[in-house]
């Protein structure tokens, strides 16, 4: 029987979105180098490769890091002197640049409460750079956030997935101990599904994301189901 279910944020809780990731970090760039365009694009350059470098680490050795350490990195390549009230001004729009596009799926409140109701706990698991309040203040904002019993991301612990210390962390904080009695649902084959189904969990795959080359890591795996959107999610597990 299944006690608990957990979900990937980015690409299933939260519709696939292609980015710019440097044109994020140009506007916090801008604001710390206000007036300056040479040292701002100079500046933002160093932050897109510097966050690259920590994602390739993750994704090699599944190392956590966030976003204060990809700051840090670029600090050591690009350094100045930078007032507080500036630093948080221009956390704050990179902040916006991305929160602002990447909304809970719709659909994920109807799906979640129905769960609930069920009487199944639900948690979250997410390999991210993000602090934790980025991504409540986005759940709260979208009305789904008091439908999880706990959100674990990985920018508070030292492994992202598919490390299984990563899940069992997740399980930890729903309070579950059989990851047979879990379902993880996620749209990364490698990160999602082969790590929750290394720890004996059963997986949704979501199959929707347009993943970048550079963050494929090609994996032998099976989902247990494949899901083409949130609401048949209650109606594709009921049986398992």
């Amino acid at each position: 029987m299944i006690e608990a279910v957990i979900f990937d944020w980015g690409g299933t809780l939260s519709p696939w979105k292609t980015m710019d990731n440097l044109a994020g970090w140009r506007l916090f760039a801008d604001v710390v180098h206000a007036g300056d365009t040479e040292r701002a694009a100079a500046l933002a350059d160093a932050l897109l490769a510097a966050e690259d470098a920590r994602w390739a680490t993750a994704r090699e050795e599944h190392r956590a890091f966030t976003v204060a350490q990809v700051l840090a990195d670029a600090a050591a390549h690009h350094p100045a002197e930078v007032a507080a009230d500036v630093h948080e001004a221009a956390l704050e729009a990179h902040r916006a640049y991305w929160t602002g596009q990447l909304p809970t799926d719709p659909e994920a409140g109807p799906m979640l409460t129905t769960l609930r109701e069920r009487g199944l706990r639900l948690g979250v698991l997410s390999s991210t750079s993000w602090p934790r309040e980025w991504h409540e203040d986005r759940f709260r904002e979208d009305g789904v956030l008091d439908l999880f019993d706990a959100c674990v991301w990985s920018s508070d612990l030292e492994w992202t997935k598919p490390h299984p210390s990563a899940f069992r962390a997740a399980m930890d904080a729903i309070g579950v101990t059989d990851p047979t009695r879990c379902v993880y649902v996620g749209d990364r084959p490698y990160d999602d599904i082969s790590g929750a189904k290394g720890v004996g969990m059963r997986a949704v795959l979501v199959p929707h994301s347009d993943i970048p080359a550079v963050q494929r890591v090609p994996v032998d795996v099976h989902p247990d189901a494949v899901l083409d959107r949130l609401a048949d999610l209650p109606d594709l597990i009921a049986a398992w």
